[in-house]
Order: structure tokens, then sequence, then C-alpha cells
């Protein structure tokens, strides 16, 4: 089995700009995160946007649902915006693929101290192995079905609907 990885920006891969006092994008942490992991099964990375999820359109989730259909790997996580994340996982659980895609983020972004980042990933990348056919949400030590899942912003959590 091989893994692919594709990333669309969000918390996950934001940066700390010192000098504006603000996070923004620079170049993806995923192959620092991915090494760091120490995940040993084959990984293909690939970047299909950098971007905020609230800054995400319609066209930005086609290009991940593409980047989905061309991938020659049956089991996808997708490193994604986690305000926006719902919406993407519909558009791609919408086209019944027979993969495994898992979307997961971070409330915190990978270079800030105690960011969830690392372990989602991880998480995300077993699961991907394990589920059958079909689009989930992990964040946090929990997954939920692509149909059935909310971001609580008052706790700062994934939840059923």
């Amino acid at each position: 089995m091989s893994l692919r990885i594709l990333a669309t920006g969000g918390t996950f891969d934001k940066h700390y700009d010192e000098i504006a006092g603000k996070l923004t994008f620079a170049k993806s942490h995923l192959p620092d995160v991915i090494a760091r992991a120490r995940i040993t099964l084959p990984t293909q990375l690939e970047i299909v946007a950098m971007l905020d999820s609230l800054d995400m359109q319609d066209a930005d989730r086609s290009n991940v649902l593409a980047a989905c259909q061309q991938a020659t790997e049956a089991a996808i996580v997708i490193i994604h915006g986690t305000d926006t994340m719902s919406e993407t996982a519909h558009v791609i659980g919408n086209a019944k693929l027979a993969k495994t895609i898992i979307l997961t983020g971070a409330m915190i972004p990978y270079e800030i101290a105690n960011s969830d980042a690392l372990f989602n990933l991880g998480f995300a990348c077993g699961i991907a192995q394990a589920l059958p056919h079909g689009v989930y949400i992990a964040m946090n030590g929990q997954i939920f079905n692509w149909d059935n899942v909310k971001k609580n912003r008052t706790q700062g959590v994934f939840i059923q609907k």
C-alpha cells in the first residue's frame, strides 16, 4: 500500500510572520512533518494549494477533487483548513470515489508549540490504511463520516451533526 498526501494549506501549514505579526503561508511544512512523524509507508506529497480554507472557492474544491480522482493511490490524506473542511468533504463524498479519503488539519499551526498538527497527520495516515472506501474527517482522535460532521466553533472541535 502507498499513501498520497494532498496539501491545501489551512492552519496546519501557516507560518508566523514576526515582522507583520500575523499568520501567513510560506512553503509547506509537510516535508518536515512527514519526516518527523517517521512515516515508513511509501508516501507521495502533492501541494494542491496554500490557502486559508475561508478563502477556498468552488474551483479550489474542484481542484482537490481532481487530485483525488487522478491519484493512483487508494488511500489519500488531505491537509485542509478546519473552517470549511466539511464543505470540501461534501464535494469529494458526493463523487463516490473507490478510495479511502481522510481530511484532517490543525487548530494550532504546526510550527507553534502544542500544535495538534503532528498527531492529526499521524492519526489520519493510520486510519487511511484501515477504513473502508469513503470520505472521512479525522480530527483530534475522532473519525467522522463526511456527511455527518460539523465544526463546533465555540469548543474548537468537530462533532457529529
